[in-house]
C-alpha cells in the first residue's frame, strides 16, 4: 500500500508539472497582450511626490522591441517634447530649446521626466522575453486572481539592466499583474502592479499601471490608457529624427 500510494503521489506531481505551460511561453503570451505587433495610445501619466503631483498626457507609437515613438500633448509647458528610439539608440526632442539630445546608453536607468519609470521602461531596449531565462517558481494570488510567479534571469551577455525580475500574470489568460525588478545585489528597486483590467483595443488587457520605487515614501507614478490600438499600420516616417523635432 505505501508503494502504491508513493508511486501515485509520483504520477499526479508529474501530471501537474506537465499541465504547467513552459514559464517562457506564459512570459511571452503576457508580453504580446500588452505589447502586439504594433500599437498606438493615448496614455496619461501622473507623477506623485510628498512635494508636488504632475499629470502629462502623451501619445506612443510602439513597433515591436525596436521601435517607440513617445510625444507629449500636454500640459503646455512639455507640450512637444518626444522621445524616439531605434534599435538600441535613444533621442530626446527639447522643444524649450529646439534640440535633439542623443541618450547614451549609461543614461538607461535615469528617470524619463521626472518619473519613477526609467529611460529604459519606456523605450523597453530589452526583452522580457528574450533576454532572460524563466522558472515557474508556483502559483499564488494576486488581487484576488490565481496566479504563477515566475523567476526572470539574465541570459549571459545579455543588454538587460537588472539582475532579476519576478513576474506575475493571471493563470486564465496570462494578463500582467505585478513586477518586481531587482539589483545585481538581490536588492528590490522598483515594484510595477497592474490593475483597472479591461477590454480596450480588441483584447482584455490593464489599463492602470502604478510604478513604485524602494526608498520613496508616498511617491509612486501611474500609467493610464485612455486609448489602445493594436496591430495597425505605422507609417515609418513616425519612427524618424524628422517627426521627432518637427511632429509633422
Amino acid at each position: 500500500m505505501k508503494g502504491s500510494a508513493f508511486f501515485l503521489a509520483v504520477f499526479l506531481t508529474a501530471g501537474l508539472a506537465l499541465a504547467q505551460p513552459p514559464a517562457k511561453e506564459i512570459v511571452r503570451k503576457s508580453d504580446q497582450l500588452i505589447r502586439g505587433t504594433t500599437n498606438r495610445g493615448n496614455l496619461e501619466m501622473t507623477i506623485t511626490t510628498p512635494y508636488f503631483t504632475r499629470t502629462l498626457k502623451m501619445k506612443i507609437w510602439n513597433k515591436g522591441f525596436k521601435k517607440t515613438f513617445v510625444r507629449i500633448a500636454s500640459p503646455a509647458k512639455e507640450a512637444g517634447t518626444a522621445t524616439l528610439k531605434i534599435g538600441a539608440e535613444m533621442w530626446n526632442y527639447l522643444p524649450s530649446i529646439e534640440k535633439i539630445i542623443k541618450v547614451p546608453p549609461s543614461m538607461m536607468m535615469a528617470s524619463w521626466m521626472g518619473s519613477d519609470f526609467t529611460n529604459d521602461d519606456i523605450v523597453k531596449e530589452s526583452s522580457i522575453v528574450e533576454d532572460y531565462d524563466h522558472k515557474i517558481m508556483g502559483e499564488e494570488k494576486v488581487d484576488g486572481f490565481d496566479a504563477y510567479k515566475i523567476e526572470a534571469l539574465p541570459k549571459p551577455n545579455a543588454p538587460v539592466v537588472w539582475g532579476k525580475v519576478y513576474y506575475w500574470s493571471r493563470k486564465s489568460d496570462a494578463v500582467p499583474l505585478l513586477n518586481e525588478f531587482y539589483d545585481e545585489k538581490g536588492n528590490l528597486i522598483k515594484v510595477l502592479e497592474f490593475k483597472e483590467i479591461k477590454a480596450m483595443g480588441g483584447r482584455v488587457i490593464p489599463t492602470l499601471m502604478i510604478m513604485k520605487s524602494t526608498g520613496k515614501e508616498n511617491s509612486q507614478t501611474t500609467l493610464r490608457l485612455s486609448e489602445m490600438q493594436f496591430e495597425i499600420a505605422i507609417p515609418g516616417s513616425i519612427f524618424s529624427l524628422r517627426n521627432l523635432q518637427t511632429g509633422k
